[in-house]
């Protein structure tokens, strides 16, 4: 996690210098900061009290700032992907209030008092990370945890949570919002998936295997289609499982890409946040079409030799003009196949506009812990 830490005062300054190295020890990429004019003299000068907070011959990390606390988080904001704010809580509130956005995308927001006495999750505690963040903080410190989360505090089962550690996308946050209301007035919600899971289905969920007739209104459906509505009120979490395979004429445009990816999608109405990565053979590997249009979805683009694509396993519809021009009778499918590690063809070729396109769909479980 990359957080950026500032505090405002002498006690908070020195407080973030005890904080960052065991942060960054955890394996997080930290920066520090510090805004105060007797902090700064401090460092400037190089000069601390020999007090109980002195850490003469210590490294120092906290970088001071002139720039405006409003600017400084603003670019945070665009940056990081956790801030912890060090001293009043009402700083760190008028300093986010601008740039809030949305719950998905607001970096996680920890505020810590001087002293080290409370640590409090202010913002993004379960997507963004903030809870975990103050758990840790609270171990490096000794600060007691300040978390408001509901399904926190009543130890129920948290879906924004659960799909966050599982790499799931969320399809509906206020569908999310209805499934942690239900839990949490101790209702009954669905549960179904198209994959294994690992570890006991937490209390309230009820599992759904397309019989039941008293089914709950709303519920969790994990898969990476649309396709099915197990509920009245269906939450998709969806993984990111899916290869796309493809493969095209030299020249082919991002457009002429796109619309083959979509059709190949259509069928079986699958989101392109379910995609995984894209796939071909390495005589695409320069391919302007495809490289722009990975680019502008940040999805990997991976290609394979003939002879890797040739270990692929499976059944393959055939060409022979394919196999002419790139030695190998399938170019989409195999590529899809190999991709996920041998996984599912789940979409066999579809042809448009001169480009070919398959998705497989790789081995994959959920985990409850």
């Amino acid at each position: 996690m990359r957080i950026a830490m500032i505090s405002f005062s002498y006690a908070g300054y020195v407080l973030g210098e005890s904080i960052h190295p065991q942060l960054s020890a955890q394996g997080h990429k930290v920066a520090t900061y510090t805004k105060s004019k007797y902090t700064k003299k401090v460092l400037d000068e190089s000069q601390l009290e020999e007090d109980s907070h002195s850490i003469r011959n210590v490294k120092q990390f906290a970088e001071p700032i002139d720039e405006s606390i409003r600017m400084w988080t603003k670019s945070r904001f665009q940056e990081e992907d956790a801030i912890v704010f060090i001293g009043a809580c009402g700083i760190a509130v008028r300093s986010i209030a601008p740039f809030l956005k949305d719950k998905k995308k607001d970096p996680a927001v920890v505020v810590i008092d001087e002293q080290g006495t409370f640590a409090i999750s202010l913002l993004s505690g379960h997507i963004g990370g903030a809870n975990q963040l103050t758990d840790e903080i609270c171990k490096i410190t000794g600060a007691a945890a300040v978390i408001t989360t509901a399904t926190d505090i009543n130890h129920k089962f948290a879906v924004d949570l659960f799909a966050q550690k599982n790499g799931l996308y969320i399809s509906d946050m206020d569908f999310a919002k209805e499934v942690s209301a239900a839990l949490l007035a101790g209702e009954e919600v669905g549960f179904s998936s198209d994959f294994p899971w690992i570890g006991e289905l937490p209390e309230g969920l009820k599992v759904i295997d397309g019989h039941e007739e008293n089914r709950p209104e709303i519920g969790i459906n994990i898969s990476v289609s649309y396709r099915e509505h197990p509920f009245v009120h269906t939450l998709y979490l969806i993984p990111r499982v899916v290869t796309l395979g493809i493969g095209c004429k030299k020249g082919t445009s991002k457009e002429e890409i796109q619309s083959a990816v979509r059709k190949v999608c259509d069928e079986l109405l699958i989101p392109l946040v379910a995609m995984e990565q894209v796939a071909s053979i390495e005589l695409k590997k320069n391919e302007t079409g495809i490289i722009e249009y990975c680019e502008e979805r940040q999805l990997p683009f991976v290609t394979y030799s003939k002879e890797e694509l040739e270990k692929a396993e499976g059944n393959f519809s055939k060409s022979e003009f394919v196999e002419s021009v790139t030695g190998i009778d399938n170019v989409c499918e195999r590529s899809a196949v190999r991709g996920s590690c041998q996984g599912r063809l789940i979409q066999r070729k579809q042809v448009k506009d001169g480009v070919t396109a398959a998705l497989a769909m790789k081995k994959w479980s959920v985990t409850f812990e």
